[in-house]
């Protein structure tokens, strides 16, 4: 058994009022399924994070970040150091070419920082409001929406880097970004968001290509749409869509739309004259994870209080009770009906513990 002296320790320092040990994480997971930290640690300022890191290093314990907690799946008690970052702060730094410089504190709330955007005469988010979680998790998945990924707005990425001990500001092109992916995930254990640098536009074209959006402009009479107008109607889609976490537990899209070549893709394609097809460079093509899970008859599907949201194929939701495992249970059952099926494998995109 792991030496928690070095935790102790710190209870009894300036940071005891926020580092409990033996901690009911239910509440720090959108899923909200039931598990327990041996530690966890509300991060109000980045700068505890050495003496942090170094305390659960000399207790032997794994050590896990968590935003808004709406990317992670816990099918069972965390045996480690939980960092939930709680760090406040927006700052504005005016820039040239008609675009400001805006630093995030990775504990902000994502959609009323998008919303902080809007009010403040920005665009370039818009597409992206009402996504749950923290300003600090937006990169690590590089989230996307509505045809837009955070990627194209992120200036730097301000970390803790476990493995040099210092602080450090990653450009854009450091982070690595691709579709649903990052520095942050290929070399998970290694790096702690504490603040995004965004480069926001205060003028610019919106992003209106997505199925749906236009078409809702249409029927309020929108020629000209502000990026308010955008955010307005995406928000329309996403309720309509998807389940609210504060009400069914859930994690959003469960699953990636994978990417075949495009060789592969035209076959399907054949087989299925309906399944809709994304090209991309270098021959390869994304297929739509929600089209194959509901065509291969899973949507609305339930195994106890765990199940595949009738709202929308790409959700796992928890009815109330549920498990982690049960919900990883459901998971594993969609990805083995679609690969059997299709012979496609779908990947999840929540970190699953």
């Amino acid at each position: 058994m792991s030496d928690h002296t070095a935790m102790q320790a710190l209870l009894s320092s300036e940071m005891g009022e926020t580092l409990r040990g033996d901690a009911d994480l239910t509440a720090c997971n959108t899923f909200a399924v039931p598990a327990r930290a041996a530690w966890l640690a509300q991060v109000e300022d980045p700068a505890h994070l050495p003496e942090l890191m170094a305390a659960a290093g000399e207790a032997g314990l794994p050590r896990l970040v968590l935003g808004g907690g709406s990317n992670v799946l816990f099918t069972g008690d965390y045996p480690g150091l939980v960092l939930l970052m709680a760090n406040r702060g927006i700052t504005v730094e005016p820039g040239e070419s008609g675009h400001d410089r805006v630093r995030v504190a990775a504990g902000e709330n994502w959609d009323a920082f998008v919303r902080w955007s809007l009010a403040q005469g920005y665009c370039g988010l818009e597409n992206l409001i009402l996504i749950p979680g923290s300003v600090g998790a937006a990169p690590i998945q590089n989230i996307g929406a509505y045809g837009v990924e955070v990627a194209a707005f992120i200036d730097h990425v301000r970390v803790w880097d476990r493995e040099t001990g210092a602080f450090r500001e990653l450009s854009a092109p450091d982070c690595r970004f691709a579709y649903r992916d990052s520095l942050f995930k290929q070399e998970r254990d290694r790096y702690v968001v504490v603040e995004v640098s965004f480069r926001l536009p205060k003028a610019g074209l919106p992003r209106l290509d997505y199925r749906g959006i236009r078409e809702m402009l249409a029927e309020r009479g929108i020629q000209e749409p502000s990026a308010a107008d955008v955010a307005a109607v995406v928000e329309a889609l996403r309720r309509s869509k998807l389940p609210d976490p504060s009400q069914t537990g859930n994690a959003g899209s469960f699953f990636k739309n994978p990417v075949v070549p495009l060789a592969r893709a035209e076959a399907l394609r054949r087989q299925h004259p309906d399944l809709p097809l994304f090209e991309l460079p270098e021959g390869q093509c994304k297929l739509s994870a929600a089209w194959l899970i509901e065509r291969a008859g899973l949507k609305g599907w339930r195994q106890g209080a765990a199940g595949v949201s009738e709202r929308h194929a790409l959700v796992l939701v928890n009815h109330g009770g549920a498990s982690g495992a049960e919900v990883w249970a459901v998971a594993r059952t969609v990805m083995d009906t679609v690969a059997d099926r299709f012979g496609v494998q779908l990947e999840p995109e929540p970190l699953v513990l």
